[in-house]
């Protein structure tokens, strides 16, 4: 027991104390990113279930891979906010309440909307590169996932997840959460599943990006008169 408790704690404790006194200080003024997320969401979620709003929301943030580059680039970042239709928007919300509110503590607002941003983005763009390899290719996909309408957090959840346990060494808990979106693919293959992986691998390479410009300041520092 005493075992466990001790690895719950190098595991993830640095992220728990850093949650924990964020909103003991500011309550929930410490996510404002999170909860104006949290109301775009729903708004978007009411709108496109109405008569009136579900073409509006579309043309707002709808992102198919056989739309103009320019179209989806320009919807992408709405995108982000617009829940799927056939799944249950409590679990968008809760994944946004969840993770975005973690990555707005732990990483700052910008970082946490830049890293949101950049998950989503290698999705929406890995959509039309696996298209365009087509079904036979180990990356490809079929022309029909063309057609599908690709919108709401989960890309963007996953990478922020990925990075946030990265940045406070909760090593193990990333390494699941990868773990979990490559079972994903391999028991229901689809576009979904795939972007998510695209998301992480976008991640990681950020990850290792900013490792390595860390060790070289690092090693500046080291090796300055004055270090």
């Amino acid at each position: 027991m005493i075992t466990l408790r001790r690895l719950a704690s190098a595991e993830w404790g640095p992220l728990y104390r850093t949650v924990r006194d964020a909103l003991a200080a500011r309550r929930w003024r410490a996510i404002p990113l999170t909860l104006a997320a949290i109301c775009l969401t729903s708004l978007a979620q009411y709108t496109q279930n109405q008569s009136w709003g579900y073409q509006f929301v579309q043309n707002l943030g709808s992102v198919r891979a056989d739309d103009p580059l320019w179209l989806g680039l320009l919807r992408t970042p709405l995108s982000l906010f617009v829940p799927a239709l056939d799944l249950p928007v409590w679990g968008a919300l809760a994944q946004i309440l969840l993770v975005f509110g973690i990555a707005e503590i732990c990483l700052g607002r910008w970082r946490t909307l830049a890293v949101a941003y950049g998950a989503t983005l290698a999705g929406t763009l890995y959509a039309r590169v696996g298209v365009a390899l087509g079904p036979d290719h180990p990356l490809g996909l079929p022309a029909s996932d063309a057609r599908v309408v690709d919108t709401g957090p989960s890309a963007a959840v996953v990478g922020l997840a990925v990075f946030v346990c990265w940045r406070y060494r909760a090593y193990v808990t990333g390494a699941l959460v990868i773990a979990v979106m490559v079972v994903e693919v391999l028991v229901k293959d689809n576009l979904a599943g795939r972007e998510h992986l695209a998301a992480i691998a976008a991640v990681l390479v950020v990850c290792a990006a900013v490792a390595v410009r860390e060790r070289r300041a690092a090693a500046q520092v080291s090796e300055s008169p004055g270090g």
